[in-house]
């Protein structure tokens, strides 16, 4: 549909936008929303984004379609004293405790209340005092900061088919929560945090665990190391202006230390040791015909999810553990000599984009004699804190180098951090050697990319190998359905939980609205790093090698999940 419009007097061409916001904003008018995202569908709770007509009617311009000769009004005296109430009724019934609120400086309630001016609330404030859920290891669910958006909701059913959260009773009794008053833990919550990725207040927020790692580092008796995962570097810069896919892992390595890190690591190269493993459990499985597909095991959301619904294709999953704990598998085995030679204790941090990993790492099969393979997860955001605590000046802070031994990785490794990366990783393994230069390239690009579901067939030896990567656990859920009711036939897949996998999980920054092109930036950022990368191909790591002939030697079970 296309037309003309006419926006505060000026007229306004449109074609094809799916609503008015979308013509106001390609307008360069920023007019406010809450529940508002573009990947969500329109329900037109908030009511900030209404307009006036010119026929005196006020609509909400997320949920109305655009009409050729329409003339609207975004700012008319009445639309700007129906905002400012709305507003002052939200503040009625939240929280103000805005100095100790994670997101204050990024609420998007506190920004439009300084925007329109709000300094005083003609209403009593009615909010009820309701308990805080901690119980999830991933997320902190606050209700007195919910503006009842709605926002979770939507993106836990229609993102990732969990439906975790809902609404509960109506009118000015309305609730967001778990079914039946769960607590978050006792739901089917996968953890991976994108609830927190769309709150627009802090109503979901990031677990906290940054004072563990403070103690870490004060105490002289406990050697303190860390490992960077890929999409760490490509979205952190965006906490400190920078814009998303530039590389800072120079930065971080030197940051790291002057806050007292021990050493610093690359969980890249730990993704290089599950190419290695999970291109021969696959090889095996195929050769054989068994327990096919095989789906990968990187996402720990999708593993929850996996378990809580399809708990007989556990058999399908890899068993290889996540580059999370293959690092700390193979660091222990270091580092436990080490702590023996010099009476300390070895602390390890991994530093992830991901709420999930904090889950993950701590699950009881990751955990040996009372010690975890991974002692705390600190997502980028935790991270972010961290370095504004200390002060640090992130834009001339001078870069440093990884440590050695395991601070070099292959392009392979670290194109993990976007969809799509883990089946280009094991290709480049597979494939070598098999075809040339400029046919790989074209077989790599049919799994790059942020379509919803990606495929690619390949032959091997002769053999045909049929590859999907999906991403976006609803999206899952249905190539699943599709693979059991045999409608679909595949033998690997890639299955990240969040949309772009790694690169906009929930422990990541988080802008206004992630679009589409903070996550293509993102990814670009990590397939900028293995463009100039020399190594390609996991195998070719010679890290690696040194790690299988002087770590690990015959005990490669150590690196998987209930295997001998």
């Amino acid at each position: 549909m296309s037309g003309t419009m006419i926006i505060d007097g000026k007229k306004v061409n449109f074609n094809d936008q799916k609503n008015i916001l979308s013509v106001i904003r390609d307008s360069n008018i920023d007019l406010p929303t809450f529940c508002y995202h573009s990947e969500l569908s329109i329900y037109g709770a908030c009511r900030m984004c209404s307009v006036e007509t010119s026929d005196g009617k006020i609509i909400a311009s997320c949920s109305e379609l655009p009409k050729n000769g329409l003339e609207i009004y975004t700012n008319s005296p009445r639309i700007r004293k129906y905002r400012k109430m709305i507003l002052e009724l939200l503040l009625s019934n939240h929280d103000r405790d805005c100095t100790s609120c994670e997101r204050t400086g990024k609420c998007q309630l506190q920004k439009l209340a300084r925007r329109y001016g709000i300094n005083q609330i003609r209403f009593n404030q009615l909010i009820v005092e309701n308990e805080i859920d901690n119980s999830s290891p991933s997320i902190v669910r606050n209700p007195n900061k919910c503006i009842k958006c709605g926002d979770c909701v939507m993106v836990c059913e229609e993102i990732q088919g969990v439906g975790a959260l809902g609404f509960s009773h109506r009118g000015t009794e309305v609730q967001i929560k778990p079914a039946f008053n769960k607590k978050l833990s006792e739901t089917n919550c996968v953890n991976c945090g994108q609830c927190r990725i769309v709150c627009p207040t802090g109503a979901i927020t990031i677990k906290n665990e940054t004072q563990k790692v403070w103690d870490a580092i004060y105490d002289k008796n406990i050697r303190v190391i860390a490992q960077i995962a890929p999409a760490v570097r490509v979205a952190l810069g965006e906490e400190f202006g920078l814009k998303p896919g530039e590389v800072t892992i120079g930065k971080i390595a030197s940051i790291l230390r002057k806050i007292g890190v021990d050493e610093v690591y690359d969980t890249a190269l730990s993704a290089d040791l599950t190419v290695m493993e999970e291109s021969d459990e696959f090889l095996e499985r195929f050769t054989k015909n068994e327990n096919l597909p095989l789906f990968t095991s990187c996402c720990p959301a999708w593993v929850k999810f996996a378990e809580n619904k399809y708990p007989e294709l556990t058999k399908n999953i890899s068993t290889c553990k996540s580059p999370q704990q293959m690092f700390g598998t193979v660091a222990r085995e270091v580092f436990n000599k080490k702590d023996e030679e010099d009476g300390k204790k070895t602390f390890i941090i991994s530093i992830m984009p991901c709420t999930a990993k904090k889950a993950e790492a701590s699950r009881p099969e990751f955990s040996h004699d009372g010690v975890r393979e991974v002692d705390v997860v600190l997502t980028t955001q935790e991270l972010a804190i961290m370095i504004k605590e200390v002060g640090v000046n992130f834009h001339t802070i001078e870069e440093e180098a990884l440590d050695m031994t395991f601070g070099i990785a292959s392009g392979a490794g670290i194109i993990f951090g976007t969809t799509g990366g883990v089946t280009e990783a094991v290709l480049r393994r597979l494939l070598k050697d098999k075809f040339g230069k400029e046919d790989c390239q074209v077989i790599f690009n049919s799994v790059r990319g942020l379509e919803s579901i990606k495929e690619a067939t390949v032959e091997v030896d002769g053999k045909i190998i049929n590859i999907a990567v999906v991403h976006g656990l609803k999206d899952a859920d249905s190539l699943v359905r599709q693979i059991k009711n045999g409608e679909r036939y595949f033998d690997l897949v890639e299955v990240m939980a969040c949309k772009g996998g790694c690169i906009a999980g929930g422990g990541q920054p988080v802008p206004r609205i992630i679009t589409k092109e903070t996550r293509s930036l993102r990814a670009l950022g990590l397939y900028n790093i293995d463009k100039i990368n020399q190594i390609k191909s996991s195998e070719d790591n010679y890290i690696v090698k040194s790690i299988y002939k002087d770590i690990i030697k015959d005990n490669n079970h150590i690196l998987h999940v209930h295997k001998k």
